[in-house]
């Protein structure tokens, strides 16, 4: 296991910038809203704020502020935090998200729950900074058994499983 710092470049960053400002947009055949796929104003409206609204840094500073870290599970980068209760008897806990989450969506309620949990949340697999599935068969059950090889590595035997979606099966 390797302890994880983000750091993405500011050259990736601007790099983004310039392709969302070079943005061909198609032409949506009227009152077609999400009938074909994802709505055009929506989406124009999501990648304006994406462009003009959305500071990376602020997130970016708030995952670096829990720890994290990333190891190699059956050939395959899985990026988690692990924050840790200041009780050394807290139950452990693995929050697996769901699509289209990220463990981003767990920031708010990490610091609650380490009141009485030891909190392990992993990036599934192609999301996030687990990074792109090397091979197909990522499936529920595959994800399954790498989350509780995760949990051993961490020296947990017994632990809750909370999830979302299909990351529910995910746990069982």
């Amino acid at each position: 296991m390797r302890p994880c710092h983000l750091d993405i470049p500011q050259a990736d960053l601007d790099d983004l910038a310039e392709r969302l400002d070079r943005t061909r947009w198609p032409d949506q055949l009227p009152g077609a809203g999400w009938d074909y796929g994802v709505d055009k104003d929506y989406l124009t409206d999501l990648v304006r704020y994406w462009r003009t609204g959305y500071d990376w840094r602020v997130h970016e500073a708030r995952l670096n502020a829990v720890p994290q870290f990333t190891t190699m599970i059956d050939g395959q980068n899985i990026h988690f935090l692990h924050a840790r209760s200041p009780h050394p008897d807290a139950i452990p806990l693995l929050l697996t998200h769901g699509w289209p989450s990220t463990v981003h969506d767990f920031l708010d309620i990490l610091g609650p729950l380490t009141d009485a949990f030891h909190v392990v949340a992993p990036s599934v697999p192609g999301f996030a900074f687990s990074g792109p599935t090397r091979e197909r068969g990522w499936g529920v059950d595959r994800v399954a058994r790498a989350w509780a090889e995760l949990m051993r590595r961490l020296g947990y035997e017994r632990y809750g499983v909370q999830g979302g979606g299909r990351a529910v099966a995910r746990g069982a």
